[in-house]
């Protein structure tokens, strides 16, 4: 039986990607209010340009793919039961062959109806005012805003108390009720982290990668094979 292998991803693994970042200096932050983009607050005084802001984003996806670190995280599913939860509302785990991803923050390319946290809906084009769901309901971007419920955190913590391995991979460890998943693993659980801007205090140092996400996930590949394979 395969070991289970927990991967908590933040924004660090999808920037080398081109995927532009919200906290980082130059991040998306700069022009908007993080009130005007991120909350429902934001979304109810100004719903088109909330809705551009995302669709700026969602096109995006489609001029950028997967990075190393990405096809790692994939190609550890031949030695590992892998289970992604990620705080990055892309699809680059999906499209690099990840097959067990949980999107704590919400999918960019799913929407849903401004009455609801479910009725998901796939989505690859532009949303605009207007577009509404079959009960004429108007359509909203599948992202969690700030001040709103994470739906999948409960079995985010579930999956994180299961772990025999726990990665932490391009996060800051600053987002909650996200960051906190690291307090429910096993206390045998081995922790590996990879950023290069996080101090370490969840692990032993020869665990903490402190480089780029593709550079790390390489270290942690070597790392995690010589465990399994000894």
């Amino acid at each position: 039986m395969k070991k289970k292998l927990v991967v908590f991803s933040g924004a660090g693994i999808s920037a080398e990607s081109g995927v532009q970042t919200f906290r980082d200096s130059n991040g998306l932050w700069e022009n908007h209010r993080v009130e005007d983009v991120a909350s429902p607050e934001g979304f109810a005084r100004n719903p088109q340009m909330v809705l551009d802001f995302y669709n700026a984003r969602r096109r995006q996806l489609t001029e950028i793919t997967p990075n190393n670190a990405h096809l790692i995280l994939a190609e550890l599913e031949l030695y590992f039961d892998v289970e992604i939860i990620t705080q990055n509302v892309d699809d680059l785990h999906e499209r690099a062959g990840s097959t067990k991803v949980i999107h704590l923050h919400g999918e960019l390319k799913k929407v849903r109806p401004i009455n609801s946290d479910s009725n998901i809906i796939s989505w690859e084009k532009d949303l605009n005012v207007g577009d509404f769901n079959f009960e004429g309901i108007q359509l909203r971007p599948h992202i969690v805003w700030f001040g709103e419920m994470v739906p999948e955190m409960e079995k985010a913590i579930e999956i994180a108390s299961q772990a025999d391995f726990f990665l932490v991979v391009g996060t800051s460890m600053m987002v909650y009720p996200a960051a906190g998943l690291i307090h429910y693993i096993p206390g045998n659980c081995e922790i590996f982290v990879i950023d290069p801007n996080l101090s370490n205090n969840f692990t032993e140092n020869k665990n903490h990668f402190a480089t780029s996400a593709t550079q790390g996930m390489e270290l942690f590949k070597k790392s995690i094979l010589e465990k399994i394979n000894n």
